[in-house]
């Protein structure tokens, strides 16, 4: 990463734009570290520094740590707390949220479950989200968030970055959006659930360091993520990865405008899973939700409890690789990485059968490979969008490399 050239002002916003990305990626550096990186004289590193200095964006830290005579350097860090952001994942049975200050680092971690029954949780959800909010960021010591990313089960129209209406989704999630927006400094960012997982995998996961992949959310409902030429794709609606809608063979009928249950969906949605174990002999937990097909997975792969483990995870991997050879067909990402609750549990047992099922059915070739972040991927995914977007706004904006 190297200064460049430009008219004063605009190499000033360039060169601070550079520093402040060392200092989020490396830590605190000294002047000379800084001068070394980035190329820049000695007084132009120190015009930077005050400058930074002022915006209350870096400070002295300490000093380094290598033993020499006379006054040691001084190390300069980013200064986390200039700016807090908050990543949520709203789902129609819980809302979760994380909040992390400007390094990235997690403050406030809160998951609220949404009351079952009742003609409007609604009316409660989002008063109850926002007083956990106000109470999480007040334990922490955070005085505002600047930026918020909200995931959601629905399509974000690209244009408008708001939420398209769906008879699937509960109305509260737009009244919640919308009561948030009014609450932040700066910018609100909404986005589809899975695409925020595909953001964490890409970044810290198990796509990291490839251009082009496709990551296949297995859960209660089927989504995917596409990434191609290192770029997130979500289609001229948003609707990019809407893969629930597939149609293949063994469904019993096709999927309609408004209706994915004789799509893919009905092949390794949660309820197919508990349905596909329970007839295999496999202890399944009551209900047909991502719970109870997670475990159901996860069982078959520790080879726990009776039925026949093996026969089921066959099953499940053909039918899973019926929708990566679609997908494979017209994308050819060659990779795909299963996600979600089911995908998680199957890991690379489940990843392995899948990519073997996958050979038979095309002749692309395309690696499967389990998911990898730890914790919520959606949460993840989400506090790097809020990140990005808080620091170009206070950065000023990111530099293409």
């Amino acid at each position: 990463m190297t200064a460049r050239t430009a008219t004063p002002r605009t190499a000033r916003a360039i060169n601070d734009r550079i520093a402040l990305d060392l200092l989020t990626a490396q830590g605190p550096l000294t002047a000379a570290a800084l001068r070394e990186l980035t190329g820049l004289s000695r007084p132009s590193v120190a015009d930077l520094l005050a400058r930074l200095g002022d915006d209350g964006l870096v400070t002295v830290v300490g000093e380094a740590g290598e033993e020499r005579r006379g006054p040691k350097a001084r190390l300069y860090g980013l200064v986390a707390d200039r700016a807090h952001v908050a990543a949520f994942d709203v789902r129609t049975t819980s809302v979760a949220f994380a909040v992390a200050d400007l390094a990235g680092r997690t403050v406030a971690r809160r998951t609220l479950p949404v009351p079952p029954g009742g003609a409007d949780p609604g009316r409660h959800m989002v008063p109850a989200v926002l007083g956990a909010l106000d109470d999480a960021v007040s334990a922490a010591g955070v005085p505002a968030v600047h930026t918020a990313v909200v995931g959601a089960p629905g399509l974000a129209d690209p244009a408008s970055g708001a939420l398209r209406p769906s008879h699937s989704l509960p109305g509260w999630h737009g009244d919640l959006v919308t009561a948030l927006r009014a609450r932040l400094e700066g910018p609100l960012v909404l986005e589809n659930e899975v695409n925020l997982a595909g953001i964490a995998e890409h970044r810290v996961g198990a796509a990291a360091g490839r251009d082009t992949f496709v990551l296949l959310w297995l859960g209660h409902g089927i989504g995917a993520a596409v990434v191609l030429d290192g770029a997130l794709r979500r289609g001229a609606s948003g609707g990019a990865g809407e893969i629930g809608f597939l149609p293949v063979p063994g469904t019993g009928g096709l999927p309609s405008a408004d209706d994915c249950d004789s799509g893919f969906h009905a092949l390794v949605g949660s309820a197919a899973v508990c349905d596909l174990a329970r007839r295999h002999g496999l202890d399944v937990p009551d209900g047909d939700d991502a719970p109870a097909a997670e475990a159901a997975v996860r069982a078959a792969v520790d080879g726990t409890g009776p039925g026949e483990a093996a026969a089921f995870l066959d099953g499940l991997a053909g039918r899973v690789a019926l929708g990566v050879a679609g997908v494979a067909s017209v994308l050819d990402p060659g990779c795909v990485v299963l996600g979600g609750e089911i995908g998680r549990a199957g890991g690379t047992a489940l990843a392995g059968l899948v990519a073997r099922g996958l050979a038979r059915l095309s002749p692309l070739d395309t690696e499967v490979r389990p998911a990898t972040v730890t914790g919520s991927p959606v949460l993840g995914g989400g506090l790097l969008t809020a990140l990005d977007a808080a620091r170009d706004d206070l950065f000023g904006p990111a530099i293409p490399h």
